[in-house]
């Protein structure tokens, strides 16, 4: 009988795990986070062979990436099977910053409603490594950080529909943002985050919400200001660590 419930316990194990991603939604993911994290800048022009070196990929997933980003605003075609990022303009992030306030308080809202006392210090843990980040002058890191700091307060909300259109507009402004603080840089802003933290931890979701929507017109005033200033971005000013 042992055996036997080793041998069973093992097939449900197995069939606990989840399927393999098919190639095309990898090398979608693997583009979408490029773009997510600046590694291609606003205007910079690339061909579809070079993304398909780039990814270490073939052809036909990468032409299927590029369509679905296309369709969500995150990649414009150029012709001559050249792709870009976007470049933002003044009343782009206008609308940006319009959006994020609405969407990105209701989901702050709802976390901080439905979040436990374990789910905040998984916050304070990623907002401790945002912090290394800044130190380690690590400008990938912290925007994969932060990016990881917003995604889970979505998850925590509990809200599909918001999480979504909050995400896809990570999307339009990740790019921008990579250029800005790279230039602009980031330790001498005021810590919303753990104004967050705090307000989560007194269970206060109204101080929470606030925080954060203080965080989003933080970020998105110093990209507005950089466009104002130099429009469009130049890409060839991106920092990479």
């Amino acid at each position: 009988m042992k055996n036997l419930a080793d041998q069973s316990g093992k097939s449900s194990a197995t069939e606990r795990m989840p399927p393999p991603l098919p190639a095309h939604e990898l090398v979608y993911r693997q583009l979408r986070e490029t773009i997510l994290f600046g590694e291609l800048a606003p205007g910079q022009p690339v061909t579809i062979q070079g993304l398909t070196a780039m990814l270490n990929a073939g052809m036909t997933p990468v032409r299927e990436a590029i369509r679905r980003l296309i369709a969500e605003g995150a990649l414009v075609s150029s012709g001559n099977r050249r792709v870009s990022v976007p470049n933002l303009s003044v009343g782009n992030i206008d609308e940006i910053i319009y959006a994020r306030q609405a969407i990105e308080t209701e989901l702050v809202l709802r976390a901080a409603q439905r979040g436990s006392a374990a789910d905040v210090e998984d916050l304070a843990r990623i907002d401790m490594r945002l912090d290394q980040a800044i130190l380690n002058g690590n400008l990938r890191a912290y925007l994969e950080e932060n990016y990881r700091f917003h995604k889970t307060l979505y998850a925590l909300a509990d809200a599909p529909i918001l999480s979504s259109l909050a995400d896809g507009l990570w999307l339009r402004y990740g790019p921008s943002l990579r250029v800005v603080c790279g230039r602009l840089g980031t330790q001498n802003l005021p810590d919303r985050h753990k104004e967050a933290l705090e307000a989560l931890r007194a269970r206060d979701a109204l101080a929470a919400a606030e925080a954060m929507r203080g965080d989003v017109i933080q970020g998105m005033e110093q990209v507005r200001q950089a466009i104002a200033e130099s429009d469009p971005l130049p890409y060839d000013s991106i920092d990479t660590p």
